[in-house]
């Protein structure tokens, strides 16, 4: 019998309330050429009927039946019957769209490449919604790119979103590991070990989140025994990236930070709530090699909220954990200056100078976070003057004790040298409208500063060409300069 263009591997197990829904899915899929292996994991909720009434009606489907392992060693077996030309995965309780396979097996059949992946959206009560995860890495297409020239692709960890290349899933002997999270490791490496990879903007998998039956995986990650799986399949992907793209581990280990690590704090959190001891040190214990094998040149870049989490968990300072995070969601942080040669600026998070904790005070430092952030909102004539509205303001200083100071420089054909021309401005908070008027001919560039707390920063101000009036004082007109910067053009009479 001739093998199928592509083999899906479903394996499931207690999902009775989904199956149905996936697998009329997949059997309205428009690429044909298929074969469906289906991989009862040990299902005591009657699951696996339905699995074999579309055996039964459908000759693409079969059924494969194993005592309850997990997801991994499920998808080993159905990958070991598989036969076909390209492979792919689905969970039994999510839903693939109808020209999802046809889409990801028709790059791979144009471009040559190992690996297709795609779009993802979460199901929910209230409809299909973007998934956080996945949200922004889809939004452009790409053929025959890689994870080392598109480091983004770190963040695609998942298997179900892909069509894979049978004979180079064989050559890298891939194998899904036992215990839940079993997929990050895999898609991780694949990306690694992969020759070249597509990216597709559409959406090839709808990700379901539960609302009746078991909760799935990812809805029981604060669960010490969930955080103890997760914990250990991202060590692997640790120590896989440090030998094999040391680079990449940087960019893995801040979406550990980013990511993951959040549950185990939530986790934490939960089990000082609830006094549960020695879920606290099974949690400590666990999280203390992840914390130790992530790139502290990664660490050193993170914002001080972050660093400073970091250390009470690395450091099982549970109580200060909790406050700190409680702070964070219900308190307004203020940032304080200390020091004059050169000045730091720190946030002042709870124990901030507690000489009895001994938490370090660089880990409050603010001072690289303090960006100013400039916006033109927009350029106007009015009475013969040209007025630019727009916000300034320090990230993290309080705008409404900030001072913004706008004005104009260029170099003036009256005048030698650069002139520097302060432009009468009013300001509430980060608010700001500064007017131009009666400026010597020449081409001038605008400039705003923010000074708040001792802090004082600047910039060139941006527009964009919708922004600029029309008409206006003869002679005088606004217009783009280099990189989308607002200029100001005076002609000689």
């Amino acid at each position: 019998m001739k093998a199928p263009l592509l083999s899906v591997v479903v394996p499931f197990y207690n999902v009775v309330g989904y199956i149905e829904e996936c697998l009329t899915s997949l059997a309205a899929q428009t690429l044909t050429d298929v074969e469906f292996i289906l991989v009862d994991d040990g299902s005591m909720d009657g699951g696996d009927v339905t699995a074999k009434e579309f055996a039964a009606r459908d000759s693409r489907f079969r059924v494969l039946r194993q005592d309850n392992q997990g997801p991994g060693p499920a998808r080993n077996l159905g990958i070991r019957h598989a036969s076909g030309t390209y492979l792919a995965f689905a969970d039994g309780d999510d839903v693939v769209p109808e020209k999802a396979y046809e889409l990801l097996v028709g790059s791979l059949e144009e471009s040559g490449s190992d690996i297709a992946c795609g779009g993802v959206r979460r199901i929910t009560s209230d409809g299909l919604v973007p998934s956080a995860m996945y949200a922004k890495l889809f939004r452009k297409p790409a053929r025959r790119t890689h994870i080392e020239t598109f480091p983004d692709l770190i963040r695609d960890r998942t298997v179900w979103n892909k069509v894979y290349r049978h004979s180079f899933w064989e050559e890298h002997r891939l194998e899904f590991p036992r215990g839940l999270y079993e997929d990050v490791p895999v898609a991780i490496a694949a990306h690694v070990l992969a020759g070249s990879v597509d990216i597709l903007n559409e959406v090839v998998y709808h990700w379901r989140l539960r609302d009746t039956g078991a909760a799935s995986t990812t809805q029981r990650r604060t669960e010490v025994a969930n955080v103890e799986e997760r914990v250990a399949s991202l060590r692997g992907v640790q120590a896989f990236l440090a030998e094999r793209s040391p680079h990449l581990k940087r960019d893995f280990d801040d979406m550990v930070v980013s990511w993951d690590l959040k549950f185990v704090k939530d986790a934490v959190v939960e089990a000082l709530e609830e006094e549960a001891g020695e879920d606290l040190e099974r949690l400590f214990d666990v999280v203390a090699p992840c914390v130790e094998a992530l790139d502290p040149m990664m660490v050193a870049g993170l914002p001080a909220s972050r660093r400073l989490e970091l250390y009470l968990l690395h450091h099982r300072m549970a109580s200060e954990l909790g406050e700190v995070r409680r702070f964070r969601r219900d308190e307004e942080v203020k940032v304080v200056r200390r020091g004059s040669k050169p000045p730091r600026w720190y946030a002042a998070y709870p124990f901030f100078r507690d000489r009895s904790r001994g938490i370090p005070d660089h880990l409050y430092d603010v001072t690289q976070e303090l960006i100013l952030r400039v916006h033109t909102d927009r350029v106007r004539w009015s009475g013969g003057r040209l007025l630019v509205e727009g916000q300034a303001s320090i990230k993290r200083l309080d705008e409404r004790q900030s001072r913004i100071k706008v004005w104009i420089e260029g170099k003036g054909k009256a005048k030698k040298g650069t002139s520097r021309i302060v432009l009468p401005a009013r300001q509430d908070g980060a608010r700001f409208v500064a007017e131009i008027e009666g400026v010597a001919p020449g081409r001038w560039s605008v400039h705003a500063e923010v000074a708040a707390n001792g802090m004082r920063l600047s910039s060139l101000l941006g527009a964009s060409p919708r922004q600029l009036p029309k008409g206006g004082r003869a002679g005088v007109r606004a217009a783009l300069g280099k990189d989308g910067r607002l200029v100001v053009v005076v002609q000689s009479d």
